[in-house]
Order: structure tokens, then C-alpha cells, then sequence
């Protein structure tokens, strides 16, 4: 069957004008790619040289057989290998990505961590006959502490510290980071972040600490040396310290759009000046690994960019650690896969990170290697490198395990008191009328909002899962939430506190904090098309007015890891505080907005704003000659009187403005995508614009149904006569980063009348290819959930990639068929990491 729908693509999706980035974001048709190494810093080299520690490279490298020296350059991931597995493949290192947990478990006890993490270094260093025992790496993201592991602590979120303008707190962070991640014995963090955010839709823009590139390299600093310890001192890489990576090289920062994984459009000087500035200090603080990122300069991947990984990191500016990989980002090369990609090789890549691919791509290399595809010096060079910082680690010279602190030291008292502290010195007031601020702990206080009581929505992405979704309450033991922190201060002082997150109440409050803001994605899950906050939804406005409407002052904590257009709910509130993405310890609020019960001011608010705040929706508030709503550097204290007239409320937004990833929500399609009902064999269909709705031919029925609110789903009937429902987009979607990123296409549904033969396929069809038609069969996968309940059903985009969908250019992102009757309620179709049922994928 075809169910083509012409849909005119003209007027649905109006273009987005935008200042352009601050650097001077180029044109793309004057992108020069031309790298003057002369004109990038020489770099004073943190460590004296070491002519014992060269000599065993030599020596070790001279043992090595060629299959082991090929292993040190593969990276896999702890979901796809075994301990086992090293006894055949010499690998170098192994990842436990984002939501890779021992045994699949992503809320395994540290105890678990670390009994598979010694499970693995134990294969490592077992000699086989003919085999030289090189210890393994192994990595894991630990960016905001160590966070895959239920029950550590959680600091405040990068862009979050960057507003405490404290290098020797972030000093402190990494100290402390690095002693939790060590008790679950892991070597390598991959940590710092050194990015300079330019435009706050990006995704990634809570993992940098500023739009100011001098505070990031100060930062830099800092990190590495928390993580690493102090280069050329005795405690360098050994005890409680870690392998730290400053990433990702180069400009991932600044793409166009803040489009993650993007293009930066800048100078070569731009790109020196403001992108590189945490490399320079990174490097001479001694850290041991850069990796290269996903996005291109002018057009030019950085994992094949040999002039700047080579010409300039390594030989410029002296970096004489390695260069790994990001998550499968070889295989974006032009002429590369994810299982072969000798270019990023020889770009100066030293380690692959091939997290599913591993056998592959090792099988590839190691045959490139022999044909001299890749030459033997550039082998020699990256497993070099490899193994001198595998060296400097100690890792040849005693078990990882040695040195390494107690697991009783994760979520210790005195770990999460520096992370209390980080809390209250990131929290910026941007608003205090009539002196609402700081609250009498003996009133009655309301403490309302969705993020009120919800750890995992204040600590965000990359908490215990990759999207920070998902996530129960028993994985994070030891937490306070906002609401918990609030209500033990008041209600010691005497006062009483009452959490409703709607807003209700029976006993009228002094005083209402609203608790609101973004909930949890990590990476190209987070990026915007503009800078509204959750464009098209005012549920916290509202909450915040009809709390106001009652005479009941509101102050207002906004919950975010980047700036966004706020400007109504700031008119709203009394008091208006920025709290970022705080983590674990929400209390580090409680003590900045209430009294002590001597009503003095426990403490004030020490935060400036790392990044520009906009003016409106569509303004990109970092790029020179905008005026934006509160500048750099911004953040009033209980000493300032705030005489701040109203804010502009008109947002500047064109309409038909949508949200990224999202497809349908409560029922109805985004702006960009129509709801499409077609029949058996009709190569058209009937766009709804109405509910109730029919296909032309009636094979297919909707209606509206009630799911959470009034109408906020959609009822879908096939008669049994074959049919369809599909979402079309006005443009093609490009969804090859998600497929790469284990993303998901998740279903919020319930199976009303679904029986195993009903012949219900799920996929998608592409953009410009008749024969890119995908459906996956869920019939009999649908059928054996309950009937009458609500359930996210997910299909991995790797399996709909793999039963041929093209995923860079789908027309149409979701299609459900039918070939007999069924009945089911739908209410939301999005790109997730999580689902309640996964759909398996077929066997190839």
C-alpha cells in the first residue's frame, strides 16, 4: 500500500530570523577552511619530560603484535562486551554510556559498579600467550559528579557553576567527583566540558559554564586539576584522583542555530579566541585526553580534521595525551561507517569510541592497517599515546583498585555539603519587589509547582540515565528536593510549609514559591527552535497568576539549565530566582530564601548570570549588538533595591512555532507535522483539521478522548478494512543523530481493542524514496498490554533503520496501519530514551 500525501510544504513552517552568532557566524558561501597552525599559543607543557617513561613506550610497543596495537585504538561499550570478550579482542578501553548499567541495570548499587568495573580490569591485565597484558581505560561520562550511580552526589549542573564565579569551588567539585568516581574503581572521566555556548538552543548549552570564554579557561583549570590532581606532584593520576577529558574539540559550542552536532560557522581566529580558550588552559593544567567532537568547522567534520587535531593540538600546542572519539561519530565521515573509518585515524583520532560496533570496526582497521591504508608510524603514534597515559596512571603498576577511597564515600555528608554551597552561590535573583525576599521561616508557606518535589526534574539531564528521565525515587537515595529543603528549614523555625504542586490550598499561605521550569534531556534532545520557554504552554503562568489573582505574594524559582524567554511569568512573580539546574541538594535553596529565625539573612545571593539573558523569543542574546534583557554578569543581592519596570511581553515569535522532537502532544499534531487518516490502497488521505474525523473511505475513524485534561487525545478505530494514521511533515526530517544516540520513537497510548492478529505495523516513510516504506509489526506486542491503561510504548530508531528506513530524510517521522480491526487512544508521539515496553527488533 502507498499512502502518499501531497502536502504543501509553503506557509506551514515560516523560517525563524535570527541575529547571527556572537564570533561572526560567516555566510556559507565565504567558509574558509584553511588552518594557520603559526597563528594558534604554544602551550608550556604541564609535565617535565620523562625519558624512563618514553623508553617503556618503546619497549612495549616493540612487544606488541599488531591485532594488540589495533585493540588499544577501540572503545566499546559495557552493553555490547564482555570480560570475556577481552580474552580474544586486546581492547584499549571500555565506556559505560549513558544508559549503560551493569547487566543492563541503569540503578545498580555502586557495589555492582564497581564489581563489574574489576571484573573487566582483571580480564585486561590477564596475559595470553602471545599478548602483551595492557591494562584497560575505563570511561564514563561523570559530568555533573557521578552521576550514572544511584545515590552519589550531584552538583549543580556547568552552566550553573559558571554563575558562582568560583574557580576553587569547581577545584573542590572535581576533588570530589573524582574520589566517588575512584570508590567504584573507574580511571576516566569524561569531564570537563570546554565549550563556549553561543546560542542558547542548544542542547548541550547547561554543560558549558559561560558564553565568556576567559571564565571557561579558568574553569578548565580548575576542573582538570580537581579531577587529576596537581600535574607533577605525587598525587598526579593516582589514589582518589581520575583520567580527566576536556571536550569536545573543536566549536561545539558555536554551531549554526545551535544545532547540536552542527556546523560552526566562524574565523580561524574566532575559533582560536573563543572556542579554544579552555584547551589552552586545559593543557597546561596536564589533562591526559581531548576528544574530538561531532560537529565540523566550516563545513569540515572535526574527526577527520587533521589540521586541527594534528597540525594544531597535537604538534601547535604540545598536547602529548590522546585524542578519543565521541559516541560513533567516525562513521559521520563522508566515506566512513560506524564499523570502518580509516580517516578519523588518520585525521589524528587515537581512540574510536565504537560502542555497538566494536568487532567491526576492529576487524577493519586492523586490515587497513596491514594493507598500509593506515601507515604503522601513525599506529605507532596513537597506541604510543594511549599507553603513556595509561603509564602515567599507573596502570601497569598496580591494580586500579589500589588507593582507591571506600564506596561509603559516595553521597558522603561532607560531599554533598560542597554541593549545598555550589547550590547557593549559582542562584541569581533577577527580581525582588517590595522585598518578598528573603521569607520569614515562621509564616505559612506554599510551595507549589511541578519541580517542587521532583529531584530529577532540578537536576536534569545525565542524572542516573543519559536524558535524566525515567528515573525513580529509590535511585536517588541520599536527595533533597527543593520542597524538602524548604519545608525542614521552616518548619524547625516554628512555621509551616505545604506542598501543592497545583496551586490549591485549604489554609490561605503568607507567601507562595512556585518551583517550574524545564524538564530533563541531555544533548540534541534539548535543542530548541527558539528560546521560549515550553513554547505553547502557559500551565505555569497560569499557576503563578491565579496564586497572584488570590493576593498571595509569589516568588517564583525557575528550574533551567540555559536563559530562556520568561518575560510573562517574571511580570507575574514578586520575586524571580534563577536556580539553574541545582542537583541534589535542593536545600542549598531553602538557605538562600528564608530567614534564619532570628530574621537575619542566613545567606545572599552570591550568583551572576553566566550567560546573557534574551529579550525575546527569537533573540540569541550572546551575539554582539543585541541588548539583552539582563546582561552578562547580572544578579541583584538583598543590599539592591530593584526598581525594574515591567518586562516586554510580546514575544516575537512567528506563529507555527514548534517544539523539536515532539510530533503530537495532547492529542494534536505540532505545527509542523498535519494528522493524516488514509485508507486501503488510496494513494491520498483526509488532513484532519477537526475532531471527530474520517478517512475518505471511513476505513479509518478519530475522535477526541479525555487523557489527562479535557480532550488531550486522540481515539483511533480501524474498521478492519486496512487504513492508516500518519503524521506528515511540511519539511523532511532528519533524525540521524537520534538513530546514532539510541534514541527511540515513544508512543503514549493505550490498547482499547488491539488483538494479536490485527495486523497493526508501526514505522515511518521517507522523503524522496518510493521504496522507503518501513513497518515494524506491534500487533501481537500492543495486544499483551493492559487494556486499560495508559503505557509509552517504544520503537528504537535502530530498528527501523535497519529494516531500510533512510533517517535523514523521513516525510513522514511516525505511521501506524491496520489491516484488521482495532481501537486505540494515543496522546503523545515524541523522541525519547525511555518507554515503558520496547519493542524488540526484528531479527535481520
Amino acid at each position: 500500500m502507498s499512502f502518499a500525501v501531497r502536502i504543501r510544504a509553503a506557509g506551514l513552517l515560516p523560517a525563524l530570523v535570527l541575529s547571527s552568532v556572537a564570533g561572526a557566524a560567516l555566510a556559507t558561501d565565504h567558509l574558509d577552511t584553511t588552518v594557520h597552525p603559526a597563528i594558534w599559543p604554544k602551550v608550556a607543557p604541564a609535565l617535565k619530560p620523562d625519558p624512563a617513561l618514553d623508553a617503556r613506550v618503546r619497549e612495549l610497543l616493540a612487544r606488541m603484535p599488531v591485532e594488540d596495537k589495533v585493540g588499544q585504538l577501540i572503545q566499546a561499550d559495557i552493553s555490547a562486551i564482555s570480560p570475556d570478550d577481552l580474552k580474544t579482542y586486546h581492547l584499549g578501553s571500555v565506556i559505560a554510556g549513558g544508559n549503560s548499567g551493569p547487566g543492563g541495570n541503569d540503578f545498580a548499587s555502586a557495589a555492582q559498579w564497581r564489581d563489574l568495573v574489576d571484573r573487566f580490569h582483571a580480564a585486561a591485565r590477564t596475559a595470553a600467550p602471545g599478548h602483551v597484558a595492557v591494562p584497560l581505560l575505563f570511561g564514563i561520562d561523570a559530568v555533573h559528579g557521578h552521576n550514572n550511580v544511584p545515590g552519589a552526589t550531584l552538583f549543580p549542573q556547568n552552566s550553573a557553576l559558571g554563575a558562582t564565579r568560583d574557580p576553587a569551588l569547581i577545584r573542590e567539585i572535581g576533588e570530589v567527583t573524582a574520589d566517588e568516581v575512584r570508590a567504584t574503581h573507574i580511571d576516566w572521566t569524561f569531564a570537563p566540558t570546554v565549550a563556549v555556548p553561543q546560542d542558547d538552543r542548544w542542547g548541550r548549552t547547561y554543560e558549558g559554564y559561560s558564553q565568556d570564554p576567559k571564565l571557561v579557561a579558568r574553569y578548565a583549570r580548575a576542573m582538570v586539576e580537581g579531577l587529576q590532581g596537581k600535574a607533577g606532584t605525587p598525587g598526579f593520576l593516582r589514589g582518589d584522583h581520575v583520567i580527566a577529558t576536556a571536550k569536545h574539540f573543536l566549536g561545539d559550542g558555536g554551531t549554526f542555530e545551535g544545532r547540536d552536532q552542527g556546523d560552526t560557522r566562524v574565523s580561524e581566529t574566532t575559533l582560536r579566541d573563543v572556542h579554544g580558550a579552555g584547551y589552552v588552559t586545559a593543557i597546561g593544567a596536564g589533562v591526559q585526553t581531548i576528544m574530538a567532537s561531532f560537529s565540523s568547522w566550516n563545513g569540515v567534520k572535526m574527526h577527520g580534521n587533521h589540521a586541527l587535531l594534528t597540525d594544531v593540538l597535537k604538534h601547535r600546542m604540545g598536547f602529548d595525551g590522546f585524542v578519543v572519539g565521541d559516541w560513533q561519530a567516525h562513521g559521520q565521515l563522508k566515506g566512513c561507517s560506524n564499523d570502518d573509518c580509516p580517516k578519523a585515524i588518520n585525521a589524528g583520532v587515537d581512540m574510536l569510541m565504537a560502542p555497538d560496533s566494536w568487532k567491526g570496526l576492529y576487524a577493519h582497521t586492523l586490515a587497513e592497517v596491514k594493507s598500509g591504508v593506515i601507515p604503522m608510524a601513525r599506529l605507532d603514534d596513537a597506541v604510543g599515546r594511549i599507553l603513556r597515559v595509561k603509564l602515567r596512571a599507573g596502570l601497569f603498576d598496580h591494580d586500579p583498585a589500589v588507593g582507591a577511597p571506600d564506596l561509603s564515600v559516595i553521597g558522603s555528608p561532607a560531599h554533598r555539603a560542597i554541593a549545598r554551597r555550589a547550590v547557593r552561590e549559582s542562584l541569581v535573583l533577577l527580581k525582588n519587589r517590595g522585598g518578598v525576599l528573603p521569607i520569614d521561616p515562621h509564616r505559612h508557606v506554599l510551595v507549589a509547582g511541578d519541580g517542587a518535589d521532583n529531584v530529577s526534574k532540578q537536576c536534569g539531564g545525565w542524572t542516573v540515565t543519559w536524558q535524566g528521565t525515567g528515573v525513580p525515587a529509590s535511585a536517588m537515595a541520599g536527595a533533597t528536593s527543593i520542597y524538602a529543603g524548604i519545608a525542614s528549614q521552616v518548619k524547625a523555625a516554628g512555621g509551616t510549609a505545604t506542598l501543592s504542586p497545583d496551586g490549591s490550598f485549604t489554609t490561605r499561605p503568607d507567601v507562595a514559591i512556585v518551583v517550574f521550569g524545564e524538564d530533563p534531556y541531555a544533548e540534541f534532545q534539548g535543542d530548541l527552535m527558539n528560546v521560549a520557554f515550553h513554547n505553547g504552554s502557559t500551565h505555569d503562568l497560569e499557576l503563578i497568576r491565579r496564586l497572584k489573582a488570590q493576593g498571595i505574594p509569589v516568588v517564583s524559582v525557575f528550574l533551567a539549565g540555559r536563559p530562556l524567554w520568561v518575560n510573562r511569568e517574571i511580570n507575574a512573580s514578586d520575586a524571580f530566582v534563577m536556580a539553574w539546574l541545582p542537583g541534589s541538594e535542593g536545600e542549598g535553596v531553602a538557605d538562600v530564601l528564608l530567614r534564619r529565625p532570628d530574621g537575619k539573612v542566613q545567606y545572599d545571593f552570591h550568583g551572576k548570570l553566566s550567560y546573557a539573558w534574551p529579550r525575546t523569543a527569537v533573540q540569541i542574546a550572546q551575539a554582539a549588538g543585541q541588548v539583552p534583557q539582563y546582561p552578562y554578569g547580572f544578579g541583584l543581592t538583598y543590599a539592591d533595591r530593584d526598581r525594574a519596570g515591567p518586562l516586554p511581553e510580546a514575544s516575537d515569535l512567528p506563529p507555527n512555532q514548534g517544539v523539536e522532537g515532539v510530533y503530537l502532544q495532547r492529542g494534536k499534531p505540532s505545527p509542523s507535522m498535519q494528522l493524516v487518516l488514509a485508507d486501503a490502497g488510496r494513494a491520498d488521505g483526509a488532513v484532519v483539521t477537526a475532531v471527530p474525523a474520517r478517512s475518505p473511505a471511513g476505513d479509518v475513524a478519530l475522535m477526541a478522548i479525555d487523557h489527562r485534561a479535557q480532550e488531550d487525545a486522540r481515539r483511533v478505530t480501524f474498521t478492519g478494512r486496512g487504513g492508516e494514521v500518519a503524521l506528515h511533515a511540511a519539511h523532511p526530517v532528519e533524525l540521524r543523530r537520534q538513530t546514532n544516540g539510541d534514541m527511540m520513537l515513544v508512543v503514549e497510548l493505550r490498547p482499547d481493542h488491539v488483538a494479536a492478529d490485527a495486523g497493526l505495523a508501526l514505522g515511518v516513510d521517507c522523503a524522496g524514496h518510493a521504496a522507503c516504506r518501513v513497518r515494524l509489526p506491534v500487533a501481537k506486542a500492543l495486544a499483551a498490554l493492559p487494556a486499560d491503561r495508559w503505557t509509552t510504548f517504544g520503537v528504537p530508531l535502530k530498528c527501523l533503520r535497519d529494516a531500510g528506513a533512510s533517517m535523514d530524510a523521513l516525510a513522514a517521522p511516525f505511521a501506524l496501519d491496520a489491516t484488521g480491526p482495532a481501537q486505540l487512544s494515543v496522546s503523545r508521539v515524541a523522541l525519547d530514551d525511555h518507554a515503558d515496553t520496547v519493542l524488540a527488533c526484528p531479527s535481520k
